[in-house]
């Protein structure tokens, strides 16, 4: 075969690999739904959990690069502390082996069927679980069809003297392996491509075992890439579990670096002990290698959170997703107490809430990142509190109560569900503000005058509602209302000058409908303000 052939083979081999690797990866994930995030929130409550938890979600993605990638949305969206992070990140280096174990196993002649099976069932059926599986299947043949046709495209290198000096050098220059490995996981993005690689070029003999794992370590190093580029302009939390991921690795490596002659007498005693073919020795060595670093590193979690907190300084602005305040134990203790508890939770989410209309309100006037880099978390922290909240209440609500608990339990209720609401229309502010942004959109003068008048009236009385409800004051309450009338007929006038700006050809369409939908959202915000404010005041207005 000519240069231009194998070059068409490998190339296109490689990336057949990428999307089948993709593809497969893809297709576990919908085929568990929501569940892998589920899984990365509820079960990493200690180190150790969350190296478990790692290990599991990256053997069903197939892919380490794309479990610390949603642990760092989860650390950004202040779902997970860094210590949670760090060990989930430990646990998908060990998860992501699971691939070079499969390559192990070598079934390529039965790649064409597989990818068949997987097409059938993608496209012969309407069901989308049974779709879901067909690109399980589709992507697991295309990973092996893409390996095949790499391994035949490298076949002529055993023969090629650049090659085997360039093996030689290797083997005697263990940084350059490194280096090498490295640098090409960085340009594929995925260390399972160079890790198949490694594999195929060892299994043809192109490669010694002692050239090999310096690149293999050098993989390592590569995929931490991805999180790298994940947390880029994400929180402090994010870019510090990001830096994690660097550090793990590289401390790994130097450390199998120093002790490499006894770990590679390790990996061939493996080799010869267990009757390994190449590809499955490669395998034992990627795993073995993560799992021994993992085991090392494990006990200083904390001071690899230590170091990073101190490379990276700043205010981490998570915001605490779960309850603080709600515990079983008061409900078993008196239903009373229990409620006590259920409004501070309300107040606890009510300051989120405002906090949330303060972020717009300042992505509003400045559309700083910062402020738009919080925003999500409120939205994911004010949904879960709601779920978590009306639960408890509902819990309380099979005990007898009095008359004025009944009352405050209707009130929290309503409360817990008009919070919600207002911190989807801060939602759809942000989006407006993206918009607005994005497109280059100017508002006149007059028109941010009178906008920046209706936040500010919005926030007042979202603050004066909470705190009726915080303090049982119906004057308060009563205060909220009057409010509410105002914005009501500050949003009518903002529609009516909207419109004779428009007329006036003052502003463009895009400009209003930005604008208008802006004054509608928080029209509705003062709507839920006053839900609470009425919920105080317990009548009919």
């Amino acid at each position: 075969m000519d240069l231009q052939t194998l070059l068409f083979m490998f190339f296109g081999g490689l990336g057949i690999f990428l999307y089948g690797i993709k593809t497969m990866g893809d297709g576990l994930q919908k085929v568990a739904g929501d569940r892998l995030r589920d899984l990365l929130d509820r079960f990493t409550t200690n180190p150790f959990l969350g190296v478990l938890t790692g290990i599991i979600v990256t053997g069903l993605i197939q892919s380490s690069s794309g479990t610390t990638v949603l642990t760092i949305g989860l650390v950004t969206a202040g779902f997970m502390t860094l210590r949670q992070a760090i060990g989930v990140i430990m646990g998908a280096n060990i998860g992501t082996t699971v691939t070079a174990f499969i390559i192990g196993i070598d079934i390529s002649e039965y790649a064409l069927p597989i990818i068949a099976l997987g097409t059938f069932l993608i496209f012969f059926f309407k069901n989308h679980k049974i779709n879901n599986i067909g690109s399980v299947f589709f992507g697991f043949g295309a990973l092996f069809y893409g390996l095949s046709l790499m391994g035949d495209a490298m076949k002529p290198l055993r023969s090629a003297q650049f090659f085997t000096d360039l093996t030689v050098s290797l083997s005697e220059h263990t940084l350059l392996g490194v280096l090498i490995g490295t640098i090409f996981t960085v340009i594929v993005q995925s260390s399972s491509a160079s890790i198949a690689l490694l594999q195929t070029l060892y299994d043809q003999g192109a490669i010694s075992l002692h050239a090999a794992l310096p690149i293999l370590f050098g993989d390592n190093i590569g995929t931490t890439i991805t999180a790298v580029l994940a947390s880029i302009g994400a929180t402090v939390a994010a870019r510090r579990a990001a830096l994690t991921h660097v550090m793990f690795n590289v401390i790994g490596t130097t450390i199998a670096l120093i002790l490499f002659i006894p770990y590679s007498n390790f990996i061939e005693y493996l080799q010869a002990a267990l009757d390994l073919n190449p590809k499955m020795t490669i395998a034992f060595a990627h795993g073995t290698f993560n799992i021994a670093n993992t085991i090392i590193q494990f006990p200083f979690i904390a001071v690899l959170a230590w170091i990073v907190t101190k490379l990276i300084p700043g205010e981490d602005t998570m915001i605490e997703y779960k309850p603080v305040h709600l515990g079983e134990k008061f409900i078993r203790q008196s239903p009373s107490i229990a409620l006590g508890q259920g409004k501070k939770e309300v107040m606890r989410m009510g300051k989120i809430t405002e906090q949330g209309l303060k972020e717009v309100t300042d992505y509003y006037q400045t559309k700083g990142k910062k402020h738009r880099d919080v925003l999500p978390q409120i939205e994911d922290a004010l949904n879960n509190l709601d779920k978590l909240i009306t639960d408890y209440l509902v819990q309380i609500s099979y005990h007898s109560l009095s008359d004025q608990d009944l009352k405050t339990h209707s009130s929290l209720l309503n409360t817990v569900i008009d919070l919600e609401r207002i911190g989807d229309h801060i939602e759809n502010i942000m989006e407006l503000v993206d918009i607005q942004d994005k497109n280059k959109v100017k508002f006149s003068e007059p028109a941010r005058d009178d906008l920046e008048r209706m936040f500010e009236l919005t926030a007042s009385t979202l603050r004066q509602a909470l705190q009726s409800l915080q303090d049982d004051n119906e004057s308060q309450a009563r205060g909220v209302l009057a409010n509410e009338r105002l914005i009501n007929k500050m949003e009518r006038d903002l529609r009516k000058k909207h419109i004779q700006r428009l007329n006036e050809n003052q502003c463009t369409g895009t400009a209003g409908i930005v604008y208008v939908d802006i004054v509608s959202n928080l029209e509705r915000i003062g709507d839920h303000s006053a839900n609470i404010a009425q919920a105080v005041i317990g009548e009919e207005s």
